[in-house]
């Protein structure tokens, strides 16, 4: 069975977790996080550069003792430090883990001060009232228990889409490797770009459909074979991903491939337009009467019922096909035109490179220019910057540039902003900063008018450039704050300050609509990495593909913008 690199960065983030729940050494704990990180944004797999004699010391946080490791889950699939960490955790303490909101620190709280063990002890707890008399609970926090023990075991198996990557990519090579493949793709919410995925749906045209679906269900990784048959095959991967594979013919793939890329809105939308002009549109391809018109790509399709290609970002019946209708499309941005990132971490608090480690980065990746915002003091958790640490790295950051080449630093802060809607350092600090990016990282339940006045509070500091990672949110582990979104946008608009687009794939912070409406307000979007290492610059891919479904262009997004505008708008937010 293949191992990827997100297998062995989730049994690292699994035995952090087990050891944070253990009492362990805190470093001992940020060893195996830092080395998940470092994992997850490898190019390469790591088991075809142990193959090649690589000397795995040589990555980022990964020492001796976790390249033996790593070696271990290549060559037998598991770990034994994990094993002997299952024999000594129930494995229903790892249930509680899996509920949003509650993390290491508060199952350990559970498991060792009150005896919780299990889901049912959990929610027997809760309903009883109990939880919510333990210190760092209360009310809300025990009704939220309640609400995700009920979505735990009601919802359907989601696959964040970055993870969902690592084994769909594996897949679609294999596949493309069989000498009687054609066209292969992925279609689905993974082609449109959604935030997570529930199974993968494949496409291929091929010459001999026989040999095809028999090399698919021979493929390595596959644990399950739901069905079999010529066309159509249904199989569940080793990670639980169910993936169907449908053989199409060529003369209909481009519809088959429209059909199945969805959603179901717009395919129902696109339906009742040809219907309007006599035609019937469907997976085989687009009639009139009984003649065939259109079906061998997505752009015959498009053209037969009137209309200009739709990227498939945009397929959610948000008013693409009226836009399309009026020739008013978006030209959706692309990687290449961001000319810089402007939110990144150092080993100065929570990051694992040096100020130059990362800007060589960006620069290697194609960035001209490069914003270092550390963490502020109040998030103690990263020994955030207090305002003689930032200063004296204000000065480190000045000589860099003297010397960096092909790649500019900008002087920022990742600042709290606080309960009472104060930001984290004084304004005589702030002042001397290129710019300010705000976020708020505790009391994420705050009310909705108390959380929205919190933020429009700080937005109104003179010092504020951005607000990073407005909602807060955690896919599948915390819920977004309860914000009035339209007047944090319209607040952005009248302030002349903008809105982050955070690209770690656990965030994708603005949501599609959101970007939306901050595009009608002319509110400018920066599409930041928020890199913690060198190679999270890759996420800035993810961002791009929320930018897209959110309609944005080159000209809605700020980090497009050379560097000279760039400081001009900075400057204007921060007079």
């Amino acid at each position: 069975m293949g191992i990827h690199n997100e297998d062995i960065a989730v049994i690292f983030e699994e035995i952090a977790d087990l050891l944070e729940i253990e009492d362990a050494n805190p470093f001992r704990v940020r060893a195996y996080r830092n080395a998940a990180r470092t994992i997850r944004g490898l190019s390469r797999e790591l088991g075809d550069l142990l193959a090649e004699g690589k000397d795995l010391t040589t990555l980022p946080s990964i020492g001796k003792d976790l390249a033996a490791k790593i070696k271990e889950i290549l060559e037998s699939g598991h770990v034994s430090a994990l094993d002997k960490l299952h024999r000594e955790i129930p494995a229903s303490v790892e249930d509680i883990l899996k509920l949003p909101g509650l993390g290491p620190k508060r199952v350990k709280q559970l498991y060792h001060e009150h005896d919780i063990k299990t889901l049912a002890q959990l929610e027997s707890a809760a309903r009883s009232g109990k939880l919510q008399a333990l210190p760092g609970f209360g009310k809300r926090m025990e009704q939220n228990i309640l609400e995700n023990i009920h979505a735990l075991q009601t919802k359907e198996k989601r696959f964040l889409r970055h993870k969902a990557t690592f084994y769909a990519e594996p897949l679609l090579h294999y596949l493309k490797k069989h000498k009687s493949v054609r066209e292969t793709v992925i279609a689905g919410s993974y082609r449109r770009g959604r935030e997570s995925v529930g199974d993968l749906d494949i496409l291929i045209t091929t010459g001999d459909q026989e040999l095809v679906m028999e090399h698919f269900i021979k493929y390595e990784e596959i644990s399950q074979v739901v069905s079999s048959g010529q066309t159509r095959a249904t199989v569940i991967l080793a990670c639980g991903l169910q993936v169907d594979l449908r053989v199409v013919a060529e003369k209909s793939f481009g519809s088959a491939l429209y059909y199945f890329t969805g959603s179901k809105a717009h395919n129902i939308r696109i339906r009742r337009l040809a219907q309007q002009q006599g035609l019937k549109i469907n997976e085989y391809g687009v009639y009139r009467g009984s003649k065939r018109i259109a079906g061998d790509s997505e752009q015959s399709v498009s053209k037969a019922v009137g209309l200009p290609f739709i990227p498939p970002e945009l397929r959610e019946d948000r008013g693409e096909i009226r836009a399309a209708l009026n020739h008013q499309l978006p030209q959706l941005i692309e990687a290449g035109n961001l000319k810089g990132d402007l939110h990144v971490h150092t080993i100065a608090t929570d990051g694992q490179g040096t100020i130059k480690d990362m800007a060589l980065a960006a620069r290697k990746y194609g960035l001209d220019y490069l914003a270092i915002t550390d963490h502020s003091r109040h998030l103690a958790v990263t020994h955030g910057l207090d305002p003689g640490r930032l200063s004296r790295q204000i000065d480190e950051i000045d000589e860099l540039n003297t010397i960096l080449k092909g790649v500019t630093l900008l002087k920022g802060i990742e600042v709290d902003i606080l309960e009472n809607g104060t930001l984290d350092l004084p304004d005589d600090i702030l002042s001397r900063l290129d710019l300010v990016v705000a976020a708020v990282h505790s009391q994420f339940h705050l009310t909705r008018r108390k959380q929205t006045e919190r933020i429009l509070r700080a937005m109104d500091n003179r010092n504020f450039s951005i607000l990073a990672h407005p909602s807060g949110r955690l896919l599948f582990e915390r819920e977004p704050c309860n914000l009035d979104m339209e007047k944090i946008i319209r607040k952005a608009s009248e302030r002349g300050c903008f809105l982050e687009l955070n690209s770690q794939p656990q965030r994708l912070d603005l949501i599609d609509i959101h970007c939306q409406q901050a595009k009608n307000e002319g509110v400018l979007i920066s599409i930041n990495s928020d890199a913690h290492d060198e190679n999270d610059f890759n996420n800035l891919e993810f961002g791009v593909d929320q930018a897209r479904r959110g309609w944005l262009e080159k000209k809605n997004v700020l980090n497009t913008h050379p560097l000279k505008s760039l400081k001009r708008l900075l400057r204007q937010t921060m007079s």
